[in-house]
């Protein structure tokens, strides 16, 4: 009898008295820590009655505490639910409804909002912290010798719920496998070793700073710093004791603004990996310039954790996520009739292997409705592959825009107008159109000073897009609308400017 993922970890530690956490204030957390806090947590989640499938929801605050509470919920078998700590009482009102945790932790001065909420759905409702909480000290009084519970490979540890870039947020369930042949297949690939200390700036209530980093560390048997926020000079400051940072495309971005990035700031490090969000060709390429170092760019989701990462040991092409994960198989096929599509040609990304998750919490309609017949999950990413077997992410399916009649893939746009001095990024979406259907519609950051106009766009655009590609209008702003982990959020742009050619039809 095992809990899978949890023995995996159990069997990866060097020693109890290895470090496992060190935070910003340089108090430390060995494994031993962890083992004893873990399993102290996971005995006060067994005296408060949760069981092995129920739910515990936790929107609670970056700390070594929160991992421990990750940890010791993998360990009684209770399913893992972290939430965005940006979220307010109406949207927990939904997640707490929808998922029916019996337990919701949350943070001291949130504890009596989210009791009203949580009382509705008979959830009961504890607090935790970094200076403690009811549930750290209802674990202080139990023993550290918690006896896991037995979960299967199959057995669910998680329940991630969607962005909700459209209609309700869904919630993806992960099994232990899912959880731990990433993480072990993620450890392999990326060459991780006990030897390694990673920089983790990331949140924790996303797959990214959960799954990616903290299981890949504690797989390997490895160490972090866990810094509560991004902040460029303590990055810098950290790097001659860090071997590798996980980070999104803005940490690179910031990093590179701050004149201490050198390459002897990042000689001690040997890996530089970004996600979550397109890493621009221009960052990729500046960074490499004034570093020495490549970043490595790989592609993941919520529903599947990582599926395709560019080599450890090899070619990292900018503007591309790299190769299939071993034991992961990525196909293009065409969004209409599902056929498999040549090299080259932009379709719908489908994946199948281990790190797929089961379904969509409570929804075996909509979990029918995203798997082909033969298991692939159609992950809803336009995207190709090259003749060397790169993939090529091209933008979500729903920010396809059509506009009289053809198709259009925004990224396409938006790498013409990115290549253009004086730009500094920018967000190709469809607008209602009363002629076209869609009207395609460039968001632009510029830099600053920059004189840069519409029409200098328009003229530039004029001989390298077909016609119908180029944009009707185009809007400068000073920054792009993102979540918290750096993605353009286009269905906030496509509700701003909804109305912007119903009013140049009506004037």
């Amino acid at each position: 009898m095992s809990n899978h993922l949890f023995d995996a970890i159990r069997h990866s530690i060097p020693a109890e008295a290895a470090v496992f956490i060190e935070t910003g204030d340089s108090s430390t957390w060995t494994y031993g820590d962890m083992l004893q806090w873990s399993g102290r947590i996971a005995g006060a989640i067994d005296t408060l009655g949760i069981r092995p499938g129920d739910r515990v929801a936790v929107q609670v605050e970056k700390s070594p505490e929160a991992l421990m509470l990750y940890l010791a919920c993998i360990r009684c078998g209770a399913v893992y639910l972290p939430l965005n700590t940006a979220y307010t009482l109406a949207e927990l009102d939904y997640f707490i409804s929808d998922a029916e945790p019996r337990l919701v932790v949350v943070t001291p001065k949130a504890a009596e909002g989210i009791k009203a909420v949580a009382s509705k759905y008979g959830a009961l409702v504890e607090t935790l912290d970094d200076h403690g909480g009811s549930l750290l000290e209802l674990a202080k009084g139990e023993s550290p010798d918690f006896v896991d519970a037995t979960r299967a490979a199959d057995d669910l540890a998680a329940i991630l719920y969607t962005s909700g870039t459209t209609g309700r947020s869904k919630g993806a369930m992960l099994t232990h496998d899912n959880l731990l042949s990433n993480a072990l297949t993620l450890r392999d690939h990326w060459q991780f070793t006990a030897k390694d200390r990673l920089i983790h700036a990331l949140p924790i209530f996303h797959t990214h700073g959960l799954f990616v980093a903290t299981n890949v560390i504690l797989t390997s048997g490895a160490s972090m710093f866990l810094l509560p926020k991004f902040d460029p000079a303590e990055i810098l400051s950290l790097m001659p004791r860090a071997t590798a940072m996980m980070g999104v495309p803005t940490f690179y971005v910031r990093l590179l603004q701050n004149e201490g990035l050198t390459h002897d700031a990042v000689k001690a490090m040997r890996l530089f990996i970004s996600g979550s969000a397109p890493l621009l060709a221009d960052t990729h390429r500046a960074f490499q310039e004034r570093t020495g170092q490549a970043i490595l760019e790989r592609y993941g989701m919520t529903e599947t954790n990582m599926n395709t990462s560019n080599p450890y040991a090899g070619d990292r092409i900018a503007g591309t996520v790299g190769f299939p994960l071993p034991g992961v198989t990525v196909r293009v096929t065409h969004p209409e009739t599902g056929v498999t599509l040549p090299a080259d040609e932009t379709g719908m990304i489908e994946v199948k292997g281990p790190n797929v998750f089961k379904g969509y919490w409570r929804m075996p309609e909509k979990t029918k409705m995203e798997f082909r017949d033969d298991g692939f999950f159609i992950t809803g990413d336009l995207g190709k592959i090259d003749p060397r077997g790169y993939v090529h992410i091209v933008g979500r399916g729903k920010d396809l825009v059509i506009s009289g009649g053809y198709n259009i893939y925004p990224k396409e746009v938006e790498s013409e107008i990115d290549q253009l001095s004086g730009v500094v990024e920018s967000a190709v979406i469809g607008v209602a159109h009363p002629d076209f259907g869609e009207g395609v519609t460039a968001i632009v950051v510029k830099k600053a000073g920059s004189d840069l106009s519409e029409q200098t766009i328009l003229d530039a655009l004029q001989n390298r897009l077909a016609r119908y590609k180029q944009p009707k209008q185009i809007i400068f702003v000073e920054d792009l609308p993102r979540n918290t982990m750096g993605k353009v959020q286009k269905n906030v742009l496509r509700e701003q400017y909804g109305n912007l050619y119903a009013i140049s039809a009506n004037a």
